[in-house]
């Protein structure tokens, strides 16, 4: 079985500072790995509490989430070239049934003020899963 990855698609048009993009990018990974999280909980797939992450023991299957938290995950950092493509690309992940966290900036150090989606992260999944939407996209 292949391992899970997680994808962060980033907006190479809006030519960020490098700190700008780590920082969006650790925003888009953290939330799609909550949110992950929340869901698996909710199904009774993981426990969470002060000592960290534990599998709960069941006849539940493993997950890519809970394979992530006991043996790792690859990041891959693709890119678009606009805001169009970014939000084509949440869509095609929300279709797919893939949690995906798509960053919007408030403005404040970049982009005049004005509110800028800037990436988005999915969750941890199976190459099978994110390949057919981001497979094709160029890494950062």
């Amino acid at each position: 079985m292949d391992k899970p990855k997680q994808m962060i698609v980033m907006r190479r048009d809006l030519k960020m500072r490098k700190g700008k993009i780590a920082a969006q990018a650790g925003h888009a990974c953290v939330t799609a790995v909550l949110a992950a999280l929340e869901r698996e909980k909710r199904l009774g797939q993981v426990r969470a509490d002060e000592n960290g992450v534990t599998l709960t023991e069941s006849e539940q299957p493993v997950t890519p989430l809970s394979e992530w938290f006991s043996r790792g995950v690859a990041k891959v950092c693709v890119y678009v070239d606009s805001e169009e493509e970014l939000l084509a690309i949440d869509r095609k992940a929300k279709e797919a049934g893939i949690l995906s966290a798509l960053i919007c900036d408030n403005g404040i150090t970049e982009f005049h003020g004005q509110p800028t989606y800037t990436c988005l992260a999915f969750e941890p999944a199976l190459p099978e899963k994110v390949d057919p939407i981001t497979g094709e996209l160029p890494l950062f």
